[in-house]
């Protein structure tokens, strides 16, 4: 029996993951299923493609060269896939997009959807991760970040910018009193975000001009942003927030914002692709897309590096 597209596809990635459990990772799936498609595929074959155990796991000789032709067909299927779409007039394709959880989860992936229904032919997959995209690490087509990235092989627009916002809930300002300067969250319950082994504990702020750094403790922590927001929504303490989250329960007196008056620096949402000269027609789509959905404040906004190539299919 010959091999599927699906078969070819899922080894380059198998091959490009490196282990079991990293395939099962990005493929959203199970370490036990990502392996028993592996041994199912080496049953069609009849050949071992894979030396995998504890401590080793590496293509054979036949996975070898199976992983290059594969690489190359699953290329030129794309390739052909995107140029049929372009001689109808659409893009066509599969697009990997990342983004932050919380952003992620309560509006890029409605922005994805009303993009995918303009574009029918366009596969979209989101990948929601607080650690930070990287476009070449984590295979992605397009990543959404708050932090510009350093590789100078890569593009990056400013789609959205915001302050990082104080915030709490009006019981528990009613229950501890509210802050009138930013010295006083040492008597409040900060609930601080982590990255890694750090903990986010030096709030920064402005007086006059000037910046300066407080630091804040409280008996809550987590890695997930959205988990600072339920938090502070249930009254448990005071949170450092990003504008576009906030802004509904700002606007609906859910949370009420703190130390107004000390301007607290600003945070954009980047836009991160490769760069190299011509884009497939469905990333452009998407970059314009998401250009118009996520417009920066006017006179506010800089994009960096925000070139690349327009020219039609």
């Amino acid at each position: 029996m010959p091999l599927a597209a699906d078969d070819l596809r899922f080894f380059v990635r198998l091959v490009e993951a490196g282990s079991i459990s990293e395939t099962a990772r990005r493929l959203h799936s199970s370490p036990p299923a990502v392996s028993r498609r592996l041994a199912a595929l080496e049953g069609q074959l009849g050949i071992r493609l894979v030396e995998r155990s504890s401590r080793r796991f590496m293509p054979t000789e036949e996975g070898s060269l199976l992983f290059e032709r594969a690489s190359r067909i699953v290329a030129e299927i794309d390739d052909v896939e995107a140029e049929l779409g372009a001689r109808r007039g659409e893009p066509a394709g599969s697009l990997r997009i990342g983004a932050p959880m919380e952003i992620g989860r309560r509006r890029i992936a409605a922005l994805l959807a009303a993009f995918q229904r303009l574009h029918p032919r366009v596969t979209c997959e989101l990948v929601l991760s607080d650690a930070g995209h990287d476009p070449v690490r984590d295979e992605l087509d397009f990543a959404l970040r708050t932090t510009p990235p350093d590789d100078p092989g890569l593009v990056c627009l400013t789609l959205l910018r915001s302050r990082r916002i104080v915030c709490a809930a009006p019981g528990y300002l009613a229950s501890r009193g509210a802050p009138l300067e930013p010295g006083d969250l040492a008597r409040h319950d900060c609930l601080r975000l982590v990255r890694g082994r750090r903990v986010f504990d030096r709030w920064p702020f402005q007086r006059d001009g000037a910046r300066f750094d407080v630091r804040v403790a409280g008996s809550l922590c987590s890695t997930s942003g959205e988990v600072i927001h339920d938090w502070v929504l249930a009254g448990h303490g005071i949170a450092l927030k990003a504008g576009w989250d906030i802004a509904d329960d700002l606007r609906d007196g859910r949370l009420v914002e703190c130390l107004a008056s000390f301007a607290i620096d600003e945070i954009d949402l980047y836009g991160v692709f490769l760069s190299g000269g011509r884009q497939p027609s469905r990333l452009r789509a998407l970059i314009d897309f998401m250009r118009a959905q996520l417009v920066p404040s006017k006179g506010r906004g800089s994009s960096r590096n925000q070139s690349y190539d327009h020219s039609p299919d």
